[in-house]
Parts: C-alpha cells; sequence; structure tokens
C-alpha cells in the first residue's frame, strides 16, 4: 500500500475517480455505455472522443518538459494546421475525394513540422529560452492562421475529413484510436529504446549529458518537431470534428491544458523524468473537470479558474522548498516511529 500511494500517478488517479464519482452523484446514468446507430454512446464516450485533441497535444509537450523546455506555441500550431487543412480542402473542386484529404492532411503536418523545427532550432541553436522561443509562434501563429483563412471562418463539405475527427472505427470513435496509437507508439519509443533515458538525461543535466556524449542539441531539436506533430495532429481532429477552421478559437488555452495534464501526471516542470501514463490520466482529468463544471451548473468559463487554481497547487508542490519540507516531515515521522519501537522492545 505505501509502494502504491508513494507512485506518481496515485493521487491523479484519486482525483479522477473523484471527479467521476461527483458527476455520477449528479447524473446517476453518468457511467452508462450502450449501443446506438452502430457504435457505442455514453457521456465516457464522449469524454473519450474530446480528451483526444488534449491527450495528444500533452504527449509532445510531455517530451518537452522532461528537456526541461516549455511549448507555449501548440495551440497556434493546431489552428495553423487546421486552417491549412480546411482551406486546401474547400479550394478543391473534389473536397470528398481521398487523395483531396491525404494531400491537404500531409500539407497540414509539413507546414507545422516546419514551425516545429523553427521552434526547435531558437531553443536547442540559438539558445534562447524556451518560453521566449515558443512565445514568438504563439504570438504569430494564430495571424498565420488567420491569414491562411484569409480572416474567416472556412468550413468544408467533405464527408471523410469529418469522419477523422466525428467518425467511428469499431464502435470506437476514430480521434481516440488515432490518440491511442501515437500514445502507443511514443510509448515504445521511450520506454523500449535509449530515446526516453536520453531524453530524461538531458532534462536532468544537459551539460553532463553532453560531456557523457549525448547529443543535447538533438535531442531537444527531436522534442519540439515531435510536439508540433503532435499539436497538428490535434488541430486536423479539432477542425475535421467541426468541419471548419476557425483560427480565432481552434486549440484556444490548449497549451494550458496540454501543460496541467503533464504536471498533474507526475512530470516536474523542472525536468527529467516523465510518466506517459500519468500525462494520460491528467488528460481525462482536464475533460471530466469540465464535464463536471457543467454538470454542476457553473457556467463553462469559471473552469479557467479552477484550471488555474490546480496550476498553482501542482507548482507549490513541485517547489523545492515545499518538497524539502516534506521529506523532513516524513524523516521526522519515521524518526518518531523508530523511536516508539524502541521503547517498546
Amino acid at each position: 500500500m505505501r509502494r502504491l500511494v508513494r507512485s506518481s500517478v496515485f493521487w491523479p488517479l484519486v482525483a479522477l475517480v473523484l471527479l467521476l464519482a461527483v458527476n455520477v452523484a449528479a447524473r446517476p446514468g453518468f457511467l452508462g455505455v450502450r449501443m446506438q446507430d452502430g457504435h457505442l454512446y455514453g457521456s465516457m464516450i464522449d469524454i473519450l472522443r474530446n480528451t483526444s485533441p488534449i491527450l495528444l497535444v500533452a504527449i509532445g509537450m510531455t517530451l518537452v518538459i522532461a528537456t526541461r523546455g516549455i511549448d507555449l506555441s501548440v495551440g497556434a500550431l493546431v489552428a495553423i494546421a487546421g486552417a491549412v487543412a480546411c482551406t486546401q480542402i474547400a479550394a478543391s473542386p473534389t473536397p470528398g475525394s481521398a487523395s483531396t484529404v491525404l494531400i491537404a492532411v500531409g500539407t497540414a503536418v509539413l507546414v507545422c513540422l516546419v514551425l516545429g523545427a523553427w521552434n526547435g532550432f531558437l531553443v536547442a541553436v540559438v539558445g534562447i529560452q524556451p518560453i521566449i522561443a515558443t512565445l514568438i509562434l504563439m504570438t504569430a501563429g494564430r495571424g498565420i492562421a488567420m491569414l491562411v483563412t484569409g480572416g474567416q471562418i472556412t468550413t468544408v463539405n467533405s464527408p471523410l475529413y469529418k469522419s477523422i475527427g466525428a467518425g467511428y472505427l469499431l464502435t470506437l470513435p476514430v480521434s481516440a484510436i488515432i490518440a491511442g496509437v501515437v500514445l502507443g507508439a511514443t510509448a515504445l519509443l521511450t520506454r523500449r529504446t535509449a530515446l526516453g533515458t536520453l531524453v530524461e538525461s538531458v532534462g536532468i543535466n544537459p551539460e553532463a549529458s553532453r560531456l557523457a556524449g549525448v547529443r543535447a542539441r538533438s535531442i531537444i531539436w527531436t522534442v519540439y518537431v515531435f510536439s508540433a506533430l503532435c499539436a497538428a495532429i490535434a488541430g486536423i481532429l479539432i477542425s475535421s470534428n467541426v468541419t471548419a477552421a476557425d483560427a480565432n478559437n481552434n486549440g484556444l488555452w490548449i497549451e494550458l491544458d496540454a501543460i496541467l495534464a503533464v504536471v498533474i501526471g507526475g512530470t516536474s516542470l523542472m525536468g527529467g523524468k516523465f510518466s506517459l501514463t500519468g500525462t494520460l490520466i491528467g488528460a481525462f482529468i482536464i475533460e471530466t473537470l469540465r464535464i463536471t463544471v457543467i454538470s454542476l451548473g457553473i457556467a463553462p468559463e469559471v473552469t479557467l479558474v479552477f484550471k488555474a487554481v490546480v496550476v498553482i497547487l501542482v507548482c507549490l508542490l513541485q517547489s523545492p522548498v515545499v518538497q524539502r519540507r516534506f521529506r523532513a516531515r516524513r524523516r521526522a515521522v519515521a524518526q518518531e516511529h523508530g523511536e516508539a519501537v524502541e521503547v517498546v522492545a
């Protein structure tokens, strides 16, 4: 039991269970899942589908934070990916064809990869602080998306494109399957190869890693490109779900959700060890919190306040001062129990 409590995912799991319990108390049928129109239907399926974009962005953010970095541009990249894909499909004479959709999606991903490489160049090569380097694209990115869409909401009429974000496969949402595949592939690459250890070593001590022969610059560059890839896929899911590209609202504040999901999952903002399982749980907590606020009749805008409070609490718990005091308190309690055992003996 003590080992379970010390696990980094224990308290996030407890928080998720409590949120689900609140929803069940408000709506007894909240956990119910039924088959309807050939696919699974219910609140839990909605959470599964709506969590997918957040999870995708959070996966990339996990590796970036593990290298002691941050990527504030993911929301803008989400908007750019949706803008590029929808604009190409809308301009095509055959918006429903597979070739049109594939070319549009491929172009959107390629554009985001180039922008992610730009972020990595600024951080790894130029040496700009990550928060400043990605803030540049965060500020300019939505302007780029507005230029792509001409300042208008670009709608598309493509059943194939819509199926990416709103369709179902094997009774499950396609978006959830895509997010699960990305999560599984990332877990295999980082836990079954040396990549995960290299990422953690760069985050713990980049200079020592460099002296040990690790190409810290290449690792940092790679994680920013990967973060852009995840944001591009999330942008395609969001825009295809609503069959429109809204440069102002697509991916708005998703960088906050991603960072919050990562830190709730136990990955420290100071870099080093990371937990993809914790990130998965954190992403579910974010979406479940949103659903809970709505279920309790609270205005959805207030959700931002709850998220901000959680970020503050997590940052305080991860601060060196608080951690030192917790360790000192545990040592004191352990010494007291040791003395009590000696007296009884």
